[in-house]
């Protein structure tokens, strides 16, 4: 058995604490201290954890965007195999081309069983246990595609429904009737009373089904022809291309802890604690959640059912039973992630504006972990300036390298090579300064810390 695991997530639905960078499978909820507590973990470390408990964490790999790709590696480190969209697209492409991988890379034989499941998910030991257990069951089977299907605590319209055919009530995968994609109440109501099941987003299948779905449409199972081609691909969900037309389909009904977490509403049932940051609840604040990134507190009186989200991307107040509707809400507003993690630590964007000369100023927040650094890069469009907050560190710029401390300002010219390491963990205030100021402004280069010399230009990020 192979797993993919798939790391997808618009970052809309748990907005202000999610974005396109960090999604909903990357957020820890916070503590009042410093605005990251590293014994909270994510839904994807928890998911890896559970994969190891049960030895499948060798046999997986994750497919996810590549803008994903720091904050993955610096959740479950740089040893997991990852396989990155050149672009976005649905869980279709994504599926097919972690299966070329597979078959390509991997050399995975036509015949192996392929689960695929979602990062994103809130389930206990009996989850993992039933989709090992459907994989086996799987293996004798002549479907061609497995599901999982979780029994309904209530009528939701945000899952899809999978009615199972009543005639093999008794048989280990139900043979499927229909499915009816995010019926609105009153229909899944009806469709719960007839015994449909949640579809949990689970797929197994033989590596050679999906191989042969690329054939049929003309496209390359070969990892690195597909990945030129990636672009070219239909924007659609492996439901709606695939599992909707597929006629020989079996679900393992399962009735255990599951859950998506795809609100504010159902993810606050798993808060720890009610207050989560700095802020105060009073007493009559009944089953109201703060959750607070900001270093200044949130007060909350007489407010209840209630869920209060403050990151530096915005603040969200909201009645609980509402917040499913929080994704279509917040349409309009676009900009760029206020709150980043990545391989080196994370940074929080504090202020936003132009001066007198207009240019573009932004100051960061900036944590480096102990014996982590920023990467030797370069901007063309930008000057940095550099305040240590705390903590000790060794700078280079221009191949000249020095160590800093607490109250010393590096002054970066636009053009200069830089890179910091942290010895212990270190803060810093960043201040970028120029005619245009972004992200993409970033020519990185390989360099040899204990040599103290530079090996060889990296990637252009573009």
């Amino acid at each position: 058995m192979k797993i993919i695991l798939l790391s997808g997530g618009s970052g809309k639905r748990l907005w202000p604490l999610s974005n396109d960078y960090r999604s909903k499978q990357f957020i820890k909820v916070m503590n009042s201290d410093n605005g990251i507590n590293e014994s909270q973990t994510s839904m994807i470390q928890r998911v890896w954890n559970n994969l190891k408990k049960y030895d499948l964490a060798s046999s997986a790999i994750i497919a996810a965007s590549r803008v994903q790709q720091e904050v993955i590696e610096s959740q479950l480190g740089d040893d997991v195999t990852l396989v990155l969209e050149p672009v976005k697209r649905d869980t279709f492409p994504a599926i097919c081309l972690a299966s070329s991988f597979l078959h390509t890379k991997w050399n995975v034989n036509e015949d192996e069983v392929v689960v695929v499941m979602p990062v994103d998910v809130e389930s206990d030991e009996g989850f993992f246990a039933a989709i090992r257990q459907l994989a086996l069951e799987f293996e004798s089977s002549t479907a061609n595609i497995g599901l999982i299907g979780l029994k309904p605590t209530h009528p939701s319209e945000k899952f899809g429904y999978i009615l199972p055919d009543s005639s093999d009530d008794n048989a280990a995968l139900l043979t499927i009737d229909r499915f009816v994609e995010k019926p609105a109440s009153d229909e899944a109501s009806q469709l719960i009373a007839l015994g449909a099941l949640w579809n949990c987003g689970v797929f197994v299948f033989r590596l050679g089904y999906l191989l042969q779905l690329l054939d049929a449409s003309q496209r390359p199972r070969q990892y690195e022809e597909l990945l030129t081609q990636y672009h070219t691909m239909p924007a659609i969900s492996f439901d709606y291309e695939v599992v909707e037309k597929e006629r020989n389909v079996v679900v393992k009904p399962y009735e255990g802890k599951w859950s998506d977490l795809g609100t504010w509403d159902e993810w606050a049932t798993t808060m720890p604690s009610y207050l989560n940051g700095k802020g105060i609840l009073s007493e009559d604040s009944v089953n109201t959640h703060i959750v607070n990134e900001l270093q200044i507190p949130i007060v909350v009186m007489g407010i209840s059912n209630a869920i209060i989200a403050a990151s530096p991307d915005g603040i969200l107040f909201a009645d609980k039973k509402l917040s499913p509707k929080l994704k279509e809400l917040i349409k309009p507003i676009s900009a760029r992630p206020m709150y980043e993690e990545t391989l080196y630590g994370w940074y929080r964007v504090i202020d936003i504006e132009k001066n007198e000369m207009d240019q573009h100023v932004v100051t960061k927040r900036v944590h480096v972990w102990a014996r982590k650094h920023i990467s030797y890069q370069i901007h063309t469009m930008r000057e940095e300036i550099w305040t240590i907050i705390s903590g000790n560190g060794d700078v280079v710029v221009d191949e000249q390298r020095f160590t800093v401390s607490s109250g010393d300002v590096i002054h970066i010219k636009c053009g200069s090579k830089h890179a910091i390491r942290a010895i212990d963990g270190l803060d810093l205030i960043e201040v970028q300064i120029g005619v245009e100021v972004s992200e993409e402004d970033i020519t990185r280069y390989d360099y040899d810390w204990e040599e103290h010399r530079l090996l060889r230009k990296g990637r252009i990020f573009v």
